[in-house]
C-alpha cells in the first residue's frame, strides 16, 4: 500500500511539474507576439513636429507660402509657421546659436549666403530635394560653394530696358541704336549703382571674381582689366558725351523721369512694374541691347531658400522644403512678379503669355549672378565711389579703376 502511494505521489508531482512547464512555454510564446518591436514602439511615439519658416518674401508672398506649407502639414501631420523676418546675419545667427532661430529661411537673395556658410549655419542640400538640370543653370550657381548646393534657388530676378511705348515703338536692339533712341527720347538709370552700371563693363570682359569652375577666386579681381575700362569708358559717355543724365542722378529721379513721360527708355527691375501699371505708364520691357553682336550680361539676384544647420527637425524640414519648391513657383509669379527659375515654368503659358514678366526672364537668361562669397560685401562701397568720379568727369578712368581695386583688396584683406 505505502509502495503504491509513494508511486502515485510522484506521478502526481511529475504531471505538475510538466504542466509548469507547458504553460511556461505557452506564456513565453504569447508574451512574445503582443510585444512591439523597438522600431514600432518609436513610430508610435513619434510626435508631430512644429516647423518654424522665416522670409523676406513680402506679406501677400508669405501669406501664399503659409497656404502651401499648411497643405504639407495636413498630409504629414506636422505644424508650420511661415513668418514675416527682416533680421541680418547676425541676429540670425545668435537666433540660431540659442536655438530660437527657424527651420528653414525661405526667401533670401543669394548674396546673402557666404556669410552663412562660412559661418556654417547652412545645412547641405541633400540629394533628391530637386533635380538641378529643371533649373536655370545660373540660379544652382547662385547657391553653390565649392561645388555644393547650400541652399535651394526659389526665383531670380534681374534688370533689363522699360520703353515708353508712346515714344519708341521698337526697341533697342543694339548699343547703336540705344545712343540713337536716347538722343531723341532720353535714356536714363541709376548710372553711379554699381548693380545696373555692371551691366556694361561685363558686356566687354570685366568681371567682379574670376569663375574659376569651381567657385569664385576673390584673389582675381576683374574691375580694372582692359574689358572693364572699355564699359567704364561708356558710362561716362552715357553722362559726359551724350548728356543722357547728370552725373548726380540716382532711382528716384530716373524712375520718377520715366514715369512722368521726360524720357523714353530707363533700366530698371519687376519692382518697378506694379507702379508703373498704377501711374498708367504706356510701357513694354525688352531685354538690354546688345554689344558687339552679343546679349549684354545683367547683374542677377536669387531668392533662395536653405534649411538651418542648426534645425532639430532636418528629415521633416527638407521634406516641407521640397513640397514648397515644387509648389510655390507658379504661385509666386502670379502674387510677387517672381520670375520662376524652374525650365518647365517659365514655359507655362502664364509665365509665358506675360509679356512684361517674360522679356526680364529672357534678359536673366543672360545674366550673371551677384557674387555669393562674403568679400563681395567690400566691392559695393569703392565701385560706388569709382563710378561717381568716372561720371562726374574728376578722375580718369584709367586710374579711378585702379584705385577702386586697389580698394576692395584693401577690403579684402581686412577680413582675413
Amino acid at each position: 500500500m505505502k509502495k503504491y502511494s509513494k508511486i502515485l505521489a510522484l506521478l502526481t508531482a511529475m504531471v505538475f511539474v510538466l504542466s509548469i512547464a507547458l504553460t511556461g512555454c505557452g506564456g513565453g510564446s504569447k508574451t512574445s507576439e503582443s510585444q512591439p518591436s523597438q522600431t514600432q514602439t518609436a513610430e508610435q511615439k513619434k510626435e508631430p513636429v512644429e516647423l518654424i519658416v522665416w522670409s523676406h518674401l513680402t506679406d501677400p508672398e508669405i501669406a501664399k507660402v503659409q497656404e502651401i506649407a499648411n497643405k504639407w502639414a495636413e498630409q504629414t501631420g506636422n505644424k508650420v509657421k511661415v513668418l514675416a523676418d527682416q533680421s541680418d546675419f547676425q541676429a540670425f545667427a545668435t537666433a540660431a546659436q540659442s536655438g530660437k532661430g527657424p527651420d528653414i529661411m525661405f526667401g533670401l537673395p543669394h548674396d546673402n549666403l557666404g556669410t552663412f556658410q562660412k559661418a556654417g549655419l547652412l545645412a547641405e542640400v541633400p540629394e533628391g530635394v530637386i533635380n538641378k538640370d529643371d533649373y536655370v543653370p545660373m540660379s544652382i550657381s547662385a547657391v553653390s560653394y565649392d561645388g555644393k548646393m547650400y541652399a535651394v534657388p526659389i526665383a531670380m530676378e534681374t534688370y533689363a530696358l522699360f520703353y515708353n511705348t508712346d515714344k519708341v515703338k521698337t526697341p533697342p536692339a543694339t548699343l547703336d541704336d540705344l545712343i540713337k533712341l536716347g538722343k531723341e527720347v532720353g535714356f536714363q538709370y541709376d548710372v553711379n549703382n554699381f548693380y545696373f552700371s555692371f551691366a556694361f563693363i561685363a558686356a566687354y570682359g570685366g568681371y567682379v571674381f574670376k569663375d574659376t569652375g569651381g567657385g569664385l577666386d576673390p584673389n582675381d579681381i576683374g574691375l580694372n582689366n582692359e574689358g572693364a575700362k572699355k564699359g567704364l569708358e561708356l558710362i561716362k559717355d552715357f553722362v559726359q558725351k551724350y548728356k543722357f543724365m547728370p552725373p548726380d542722378i540716382n532711382y528716384d529721379m530716373a524712375k520718377g523721369n520715366f514715369q512722368s513721360g521726360k524720357i523714353g527708355l530707363y533700366i530698371s527691375g519687376p519692382w518697378d512694374v506694379d507702379g508703373f501699371k498704377k501711374a498708367n505708364v504706356p510701357f513694354k520691357v525688352a531685354p538690354l541691347p546688345e554689344i558687339d553682336g552679343k546679349p549684354t550680361p545683367s547683374f542677377a539676384g536669387v531668392q533662395a531658400a536653405f534649411v538651418s544647420a542648426n534645425s532639430k527637425h532636418q528629415k521633416e524640414a527638407w521634406d516641407l522644403m521640397k513640397y514648397l519648391v515644387e509648389n510655390t513657383g507658379l504661385p509666386l509669379f502670379e502674387t510677387g512678379n517672381r520670375i520662376p527659375v524652374i525650365k518647365s515654368l517659365l514655359d507655362n503659358p502664364e509665365v509665358k503669355g506675360n509679356e512684361i514678366l517674360s522679356a526680364f526672364a529672357e534678359q536673366a537668361q543672360h545674366a550673371i549672378p551677384m557674387p555669393n562669397i562674403p568679400q563681395m560685401s567690400q566691392v559695393w562701397t569703392p565701385a560706388g565711389n569709382a563710378l561717381q568720379l568716372i561720371t562726374s568727369g574728376k578722375v580718369p578712368v584709367d586710374k579711378a579703376a585702379d584705385d577702386m581695386v586697389k580698394q576692395i583688396k584693401q577690403g579684402i584683406a581686412t577680413m582675413q
